[in-house]
């Protein structure tokens, strides 16, 4: 298993090392401006002589990241609860779900400032608008492919309310949510970044955005490789979430039995 592992991600390596050549002899040889795209090597000397400062501006990033996260799992999730149990419920929350994506979140953005100030939570909150709906829909699609099958069984063996979601519906629910999650996640690093854009004293996003109007390119993509770093860090990490919350649910699928 782990050699299939470490062989699928040989692509991937060789992929990326390919593109660091293209991008070191193409601005080189190119002579391409720094502040237009810098060369690897000069990106590679920032974030080493940058580092101390990097960090703290990545953990700011990262606490953004993870509060808005979370709190678009909880109430996500009880969004999805609320859909699954409850016909109006499902008739006018999943609607309006689908409807508040027509609204640019950039055009939201704003008014998250205009109501938390440029403190730590105006930026958890546009993580909130990036994070919410993937988690949301996703969960609700997780409940609605539950069994029914096994839920008229179910309740033919006299098994309560609370019982159908806790053995039922919930354990039907979880790979809906994971998908939702690992969406969220790698988005939410996006939603941190404009929040600092728009109105923040700390963060990459600041980072990059004070860099970029010194014309610093080195130190702007210095920034963008660590926001890319960030969001491949998070949707590794809910990926692996996913495999141990559902490890005992495969292994009891093998077996043959139903949970």
């Amino acid at each position: 298993m782990r050699r299939r592992r470490a062989a699928s991600a040989v692509p991937v390596v060789l992929f990326v090392l390919l593109l660091a050549v293209v991008w070191q002899l193409g601005t080189t040889l190119f002579r391409v401006p720094h502040y237009i795209v810098p060369k690897l090597s000069d990106v590679l000397v920032s974030l080493w002589e940058d580092r101390g400062v990097l960090g703290r501006h990545f953990a700011v990033t990262l606490e953004e990241s993870l509060l808005g996260l979370a709190i678009s799992a909880v109430f996500g999730t009880l969004t999805a609860a609320c859909i699954e149990g409850s016909k109006l419920a499902r008739r006018t929350l999943y609607p309006l779900l689908v409807a508040s994506q027509t609204v640019p979140i950039v055009a939201l953005s704003p008014i998250m400032v205009m109501w938390f100030g440029y403190e730590l939570w105006s930026k958890v909150a546009v993580v909130v608008l990036f994070t919410f709906f993937p988690l949301a829909v996703n969960t609700a699609d997780g409940f609605r492919s539950a069994d029914a099958e096994i839920g008229e069984w179910m309740r033919s063996m006299g098994a309560s309310r609370r019982a159908l979601w806790t053995k039922w519906k919930l354990p039907s629910a979880l790979p809906g949510f994971f998908t939702g999650l690992k969406l969220a996640a790698a988005i939410s690093v996006g939603g941190a970044t404009l929040g600092e854009w728009l109105g923040g004293e700390a963060g990459l996003g600041m980072y990059a955005k004070r860099a970029s109007n010194l014309l610093r390119g080195e130190a702007v993509f210095a920034g963008v490789l660590l926001l890319s770093a960030m969001g491949i860090g998070l949707f590794l990490a809910a990926s692996l979430l996913e495999r141990f919350a559902l490890a005992g649910r495969r292994e009891v699928r093998r077996e043959g039995a139903v949970w």
